[in-house]
């Protein structure tokens, strides 16, 4: 009995020291810094509505545009199955929305480039010239329409994200720099649009 109780003492004295040492710097490190998702100043580092930079190609714009409206029409759907968030659904429908005024502002500005042009070698026709302002006329009150549409809908969003938010937090599972951070939201969209 002395014995295996001497060996063991022995084997764990012999096992401290090892534990106890610094991995080498090129032994793998298991560890995984998550990425950040506020700055030390408090602010976020990418904003999830934030839309990229508009693309300008229309057949790829119009694309991305079916696909959303697929992936738009099918959330509602999963959403009463309870498979998918309400929150989830909402992003769906906002993004078919900002596809649509990207797509719109790409087509006037192909218009706006191609008429600029004036097709190179010949003159447009004084025919030519009426249906291509008038083509530039549509697409411009199409841009704009879908603009203010956009604009409607992130607007509805942040009202209806202040509201989540506020019963969240009345609940006892929200907290108030959230609520803070959605009337901000709302207070902005609100500015942009007076």
């Amino acid at each position: 009995m002395k014995r295996r109780c001497a060996f063991c003492f022995l084997l764990a004295v012999g096992i401290i020291p090892l534990s106890a040492q610094e991995p080498s710097p090129d032994a793998g490190s298991f560890e995984v810094e998550p990425p950040l998702l506020v700055q030390p100043d408090g602010k976020p580092v990418a904003s999830p509505e934030a839309s990229p930079a508009p693309d300008l190609d229309v057949a790829q714009l119009e694309k991305k545009l079916d696909r959303a409206r697929k992936t738009a029409a099918s959330a509602e759907r999963l959403w009463k199955a309870g498979v998918l968030a309400k929150v989830e659904a909402e992003q769906r429908a906002l993004r078919v929305v900002r596809l649509q005024a990207e797509l719109t502002k790409a087509q006037l500005a192909e218009l706006q480039k191609s008429a600029g042009t004036g097709d190179g070698i010949v003159q447009l026709q004084q025919t030519a010239v009426g249906e291509t302002k008038r083509a530039l006329t549509e697409a411009a009150a199409a841009a704009k329409m879908a603009a203010d549409a956009l604009a409607k809908a992130e607007l509805e969003a942040a009202i209806v994200n202040l509201r989540r938010q506020q019963k969240l937090l009345a609940l006892g599972s929200g907290r108030k720099s959230d609520v803070a951070r959605a009337e901000e939201k709302l207070a902005a969209l609100k500015g942009e649009q007076h």
